[in-house]
């Protein structure tokens, strides 16, 4: 081929790379969208707009933070010692790779696509503290999260140089472990110096269920989560001329993604449903657990035996939201249960049914024990820095609104506005029988009646 046309086949590719990462950004954005109003309307009336501002400016300030310094620790910290090489300088804020140069068409792109997967993994706590969490204090928590301790960990385990690929095998695709259990436990460990929103438990332990205000918006948002996990897959490929990669460098295909993603989420939400006896918030979440249960190895499962993983994930989260109850943890939408829980679930299914098969040349194999190890490190890595740096806040008291505030709802002290200035509908449960079943013809409480229990305090 004639110089020419070799520069222009080049350059073609350059493009075709760039916009890639280009819609695998735009697609990630939909999972904010998703996340405002899975929140807004998990969340009760009086709390709608704080819950929204909170998650804007979660996508904001993670974006800035991991432009000043959450790229340079990637780029820095993947054998576990900061190294300052050739990328790590390059992914400073002030290095020519950071800003607008024509010779340069991945930087930018790809930093953008990382710091959407920044974003995301910081407003997955976000939803499990509503309702009584200061705005201040979450943001700086979020800062934590999503520039400091998953990029750690994306670091140890996605980098070409990662000790936890290059020593364990670690085979994380789909950012199970890097992202959704760094900050399920991360969530984890502030829920428990956060503590349960007023009157979501009794004195004797027992639960109140605190409804949300609107349960459909809340469906709808799971599903903009679903449409924007294509684009957080899409960004989990490295994409060349010559076709895709993994992280890993190993040669895969979005074919084998579209398999394992489809029947994960089909699969979550089957089992979800059944466990949770047709419950329509753990059914819908489902789906998301059955995503990030099939994550780790997405790009090397049958998709059969893809959707027997997500069932079995979307089997356990309904228990395990149960068995947080039990601690009194009031985690409002299940967060620690779907990425903490799954994300464990993920990691140790790669090892159980991935173990032997073969990494790049020169990483050694995937294995049960590569799998559960790094498990354990990405589990310390989120829970130790979210309940220490949570627990001076609790004793400080910075972390949580005061419970004059919490009653009257974050709207009124913290929004210049209101969100239903004329009132919304409201539909009583029915009464429950005496063997614990509903009554559909029963009578129904009165509005005095709703308004009084500890659920709707």
């Amino acid at each position: 081929m004639s110089p020419e046309v070799t520069k222009a086949l080049e350059t073609q590719a350059a493009v075709n790379s760039e916009f890639f990462y280009w819609v695998s950004i735009a697609l990630m954005l939909l999972i904010h969208a998703g996340f405002l109003a899975y929140e807004a309307g998990a969340s009760r009336s009086k709390n709608v707009l704080a819950t929204s501002i909170k998650n804007l400016l979660a996508l904001a300030v993670v974006i800035a933070t991991f432009f000043f310094f959450g790229w340079f620790l990637y780029n820095a910290f993947p054998t576990g010692v900061p190294r300052l090489t050739d990328a790590a300088k390059n992914a400073l804020p002030w290095s020519d790779n950071m800003g607008p140069n024509i010779q340069d068409s991945a930087s930018g792109i790809f930093w953008g696509a990382f710091a959407l997967f920044a974003a995301t993994t910081g407003s997955i706590m976000s939803g499990a503290v509503l309702e009584r969490i200061r705005t201040s204090a979450f943001l700086v928590l979020a800062v934590v999260l999503g520039s400091v301790a998953w990029i750690i960990a994306a670091a140890w385990g996605w980098h070409g140089s990662g000790w936890l690929l290059t020593e364990w095998g670690l085979h994380d695709l789909g950012a199970a472990g890097c992202v959704h259990l760094v900050a399920g436990a991360f969530t984890l460990g502030v829920l428990i110096n956060l503590g349960p929103r007023i009157g979501r438990f009794n004195a004797d332990g027992s639960p109140n269920t605190i409804r949300p205000h609107n349960l459909p918006l809340t469906m709808v948002g799971l599903m903009l989560i679903f449409v924007g996990f294509f684009g957080f897959l899409m960004g989990c490929a490295v994409y060349a001329g010559g076709g895709y990669a993994t992280i890993f460098g190993t040669p895969t295909n979005l074919s084998a993604f579209a398999f394992n993603t489809l029947m994960g989420l089909g699969g979550g939400i089957i089992g979800a449903y059944l466990t949770s006896r047709g419950e329509p918030f753990w059914t819908i979440s489902g789906g998301l657990a059955g995503v990030i249960s099939v994550a780790s190895g997405l790009d090397l499962y049958h998709p059969a035996l893809g959707f027997v993983i997500a069932m079995v994930g979307g089997m356990m989260i309904p228990l395990t939201g149960k068995l947080l109850e039990r601690f009194r943890i009031d985690d409002v939408v299940g967060a620690v249960s779907v990425h903490m829980f799954m994300g464990m679930w993920s990691l140790v299914a790669a090892g159980i049914f991935l173990d032997g098969y073969p990494n790049a040349q020169g990483i050694p194999s995937i294995s049960f024990l590569g799998q559960v190890g790094s498990m354990l490190v990405f589990l310390a890595l989120g829970f130790v820095p979210g309940y220490l740096i949570s627990l001076v806040m609790k004793a400080t008291g910075t972390l949580r609104v005061p419970g004059p505030v919490e009653l009257q709802g974050l709207d009124l002290s913290e929004v210049p506005a209101t969100p239903y200035p004329e009132g919304i509908p409201t539909t009583s449960m029915p009464e429950p029988a005496s063997n614990g079943a509903a009554r559909p013809g029963g009578p129904l409480p009165s509005p005095s009646a709703i308004a009084h229990r500890p659920s709707d305090v």
